[in-house]
């Protein structure tokens, strides 16, 4: 008796397919950092994964970081979290080592949940061409769903990553999994994304 196969990771809230297009697409990697690095140690291997892969496609790759400089930029975060927050030139603050990201890479700098709020991230992709945005990073519910909520208001075609994307528990994971595939994104794993850059369905 065989076991039964495991669907893959975004064929539980599924609604629409759609594979993504090399030629307009861009990979935001979000706030993989030292801060994070109990919810983005698990996901990196497949992170990387996919970053390799969107580089093998000539897709331009978009990390960011989330920092604060003083008060005057915490903004709501300041209240929510209680001042614990992730300051400039602190440990927390850097990359994640491992993390495949190359010196031509982008780093999007930002102080809010949104990747596109007050850092210039939609005109580069506008100048660039890019009219659809890959996913990924830390953490799920908060910077890469209000990104992708943000991104695909403002008109771009959003995927969004079920397997490099993490968060604090699996409740909170599944649940903007659900958001994002009711309203907003399209989803995809790397096992996805290769298909459908191998030309499959």
């Amino acid at each position: 008796m065989t076991a039964a196969a495991v669907p893959p990771s975004y064929a539980k809230y599924e609604v629409r397919r759609r594979n993504p297009n090399p030629a307009s697409a861009a990979l935001l990697v979000i706030d993989m950092q030292k801060h994070f690095t109990s919810i983005a140690k698990p996901i990196l291997s497949t992170l990387n994964a996919t970053v390799d892969l969107c580089r093998s496609q000539g897709i331009p790759i978009f990390f960011t970081r989330h920092r604060h400089e003083s008060p005057a930029d915490y903004g709501m975060l300041g209240e929510w979290w209680d001042g614990d927050l992730i300051m400039e030139g602190t440990s927390d603050a850097e990359l994640l080592p491992g993390l495949h990201r190359q010196e031509a890479d982008a780093v999007v700098e930002k102080s809010t949940y949104s990747a596109f709020r007050g850092t210039g991230l939609e005109e580069v992709l506008r100048e660039k061409g890019v009219e659809e945005v890959i996913v990924t990073g830390v953490m799920t519910n908060l910077c890469c769903e209000t990104t992708a909520r943000e991104a695909f208001i403002k008109g771009f075609r959003v995927f969004f990553s079920t397997d490099a994307t993490g968060t604090a528990n699996e409740e909170l994971h599944e649940a903007a999994l659900k958001n994002m595939a009711y309203g907003f994104a399209y989803l995809v794993n790397r096992e996805r994304l290769e298909t459908a850059f191998a030309g499959g369905t």
